[in-house]
């Protein structure tokens, strides 16, 4: 049995979902609407130069959960899902997560993104096994707060080293799909690195060292 790795967003998804929260909640004027656009751009476009300063997102992106109790974050995201999740998940890569599922590997996200966001997604995209950058609650409520090691760049290696140890895993044979440079330190380490959709660097570091390229966008 191998572990095969999925980055999320522009990976699994034809897009990415933390940006497509910030839309969501943005059309809905849960927040002051053009200065949340104009920020939130702002961070994807750091986060596509690798850039992005992670603490300084988190902080932003995270404001709203402290505002709010669960029943009604709960139903936003149902209709996030609807609306923005549910149109750009891709076909291509449900087949790909079944045939390694028929092939007895076993099926793990690993996203910089929230688990607020993405647990509902990685449930719909049936994948059991999500590491995602973690959100503090505190007396049942979400605090606004990040906790934990971010799950970007190093902290996905991180991340991932202590949940195989405490699963007696280990990455033999292991696959890890991406589209982004953030991901190299985590690519470097599989045996088994693919590019998907890549971004400019991350597609010459792949030729440069002869990993596949693949798309999964049809």
């Amino acid at each position: 049995m191998a572990l095969a790795i999925f980055d999320l967003d522009n990976t699994l998804l034809g897009g990415d979902s933390d940006h497509a929260w910030g839309d969501f909640i943005s059309s809905r004027n849960l927040v002051d609407a053009q200065a949340y656009r104009a920020r939130n751009d702002a961070f994807a476009e750091a986060y596509a130069a690798g850039t992005l300063d992670i603490e300084e997102y988190l902080n932003f992106a995270l404001e709203l959960l402290g505002q709010h109790p669960d029943d009604q974050l709960d139903a936003w995201h149902a209709e996030f899902m609807t609306s923005k999740i549910d149109p750009i998940i891709l076909p291509a890569a449900l087949d790909l997560i079944e045939k390694h599922r028929q092939a007895g590997d076993t099926p793990m996200i690993i996203t910089a993104t929230n688990r607020f966001v993405t647990a509902p997604i990685a449930r719909k995209l049936g994948i059991d096994i999500l590491l995602a950058t973690e959100c503090e609650r505190t007396d049942g409520r979400y605090t606004g707060r990040t906790t934990d090691v971010p799950c970007f760049r190093e902290g996905k290696v991180t991340r991932l080293q202590r949940w195989l140890e405490e699963n007696d895993e280990s990455l033999a044979g292991s696959y890890f799909y991406s589209d982004s440079q953030n991901d190299l330190p985590l690519l470097r380490m599989v045996d088994h690195p693919v590019a998907v959709d890549p971004d400019d660097t991350l597609h010459a570091h792949a030729l440069a060292h002869a990993w596949p390229v693949i798309s999964l966008r049809g």
